[in-house]
């Protein structure tokens, strides 16, 4: 599963963006980062390597919705 993971202090939060398996904890060990998220930014800075988010895709990972929903509002820059 691809999911955010929370970091950062006390009412700061910082995301990163995991593919871990589904049954772990919210912040336990993951496989690999492949994104950052922080809303407290304005606008909310959002990071992802979007080719290993589409390789995890393809090998059966599914999103979060939050993912989901941060992925269709930031796709991946086309080719040049």
């Amino acid at each position: 599963m691809i999911r955010l993971a929370r970091f950062g202090a006390k009412k700061k939060p910082f995301y990163r963006v995991v593919v871990i398996e589904k049954e772990r904890a919210r912040n336990g060990r993951n496989i690999e980062v492949v994104g950052h998220y922080n809303p407290l930014t304005d606008p909310p800075t959002v990071d992802f390597k979007h080719e290993r988010v589409e390789y995890w895709t393809k090998s059966g990972a599914q999103l979060s919705d939050t993912v989901a929903r941060l992925l269709e509002k930031n796709p991946a820059p086309a080719p040049a």
